[in-house]
């Protein structure tokens, strides 16, 4: 039985001479390790195309270099291999490599008093590339939390000052009708509204500084730093005393999204690892059918 060489296609030259930008793959499934978990990860891997007479890339070989993704936790230096491992495969066809990675961290989160936890999912985007410049890291990350607006809350305030002087204008002031008034539906007519919100932030990942590090540790202390700041992180499983707590902490943050972008910008200023960022707070208004936006960036 003779044995046939199979065409490589792609090594053949083209007709239509010319240089891409980027070559590559899309929407690639594979499962990525994020601390201990292994999460299901969609991948963007891609290469330039420098040689203008070649046909095309060996893509398939972007796809088999993905492999160690698959056993090791994801990291910086693991990243920059495979972006190498993509050139070295490509026999001197490209000079720049890319690599996204696309997924949703999962962080056990626990009750602000009660003993209760559940988990939630942070959306995350991991986007590097090496050039003849060198190589760079991206992390996009979306965190949410709740805002309540400083306006409506002074608004709420007085319409229970006005109450409070006609109820009492002619009424004995006595702590047990106070008390009585202030728990009642009579006494607190108004509240304070409060919104979904969210920051989406960008941020450009410093070479010399926790390069070694997991990249779920950097997502993990990079969140956390957010949510802190913010003081009014969105809640899993609840009991009612956490739902209080949780109603005190909004009453002691009040914020206007311009507020809650400068405490994200100073705090994300002083996160280690991070040399520059763009970040935009976004409050999806209860009052209004637009949203409230705000935007801060900082190139280190």
């Amino acid at each position: 039985m003779t044995v046939l060489t199979l065409p490589d296609i792609a090594s053949q030259t083209t007709r239509l001479s010319s240089t891409l930008a980027w070559v590559g793959m899309e929407g690639i499934a594979l499962p990525v390790q994020l601390g201990t978990h292994s999460v299901t990860a969609k991948l963007d891997a891609g290469v330039s195309l420098d040689e203008s007479e070649a046909r095309g890339i060996h893509m398939s070989r972007l796809y088999l270099a993905l492999e160690p993704l698959e056993d090791a936790p994801l990291t910086l230096p693991t990243v920059k291999d495979i972006l190498d491992a993509f050139l070295t495969s490509q026999d001197g066809l490209s000079q720049d490599a890319y690599l996204n990675v696309e997924g949703e961290l999962p962080l056990k989160r626990q009750a602000l008093i009660s003993p209760l936890a559940g988990w939630k999912n942070y959306p995350f985007s991991l986007r590097c590339q090496l050039t003849p410049d060198g190589f760079r890291a991206d992390l996009e990350l979306t965190v949410g939390y709740s805002s309540t607006c400083p306006c409506s809350a002074a608004l709420a305030r007085q319409s229970i000052q006005q109450a409070f002087e006609e109820d009492f204008s002619e009424i004995p002031l006595t702590q047990s009708a106070v008390s009585a008034w202030l728990g009642s539906e009579e006494g607190i007519l108004a509240t304070p509204h409060s919104q979904r919100s969210f920051v989406e932030c960008s941020l450009r990942l410093s070479e010399d500084e926790n390069i070694e590090s997991p990249v779920a540790d950097l997502m993990d202390n990079l969140i956390n730093r957010i949510e802190e700041t913010l003081g009014t992180a969105l809640q899993t499983a609840v009991k009612r005393i956490d739902e209080q707590a949780f109603a005190l902490a909004n009453g002691q943050n009040l914020m206007f999204c311009e507020d809650a972008a400068r405490r994200v910008d100073k705090a994300l200023r002083q996160a280690p690892g991070v040399a520059g960022f763009k970040l935009k707070v976004v409050h999806a208004e209860s009052l209004h059918a637009h949203n409230a936006v705000a935007r801060s960036e900082w190139n280190g």
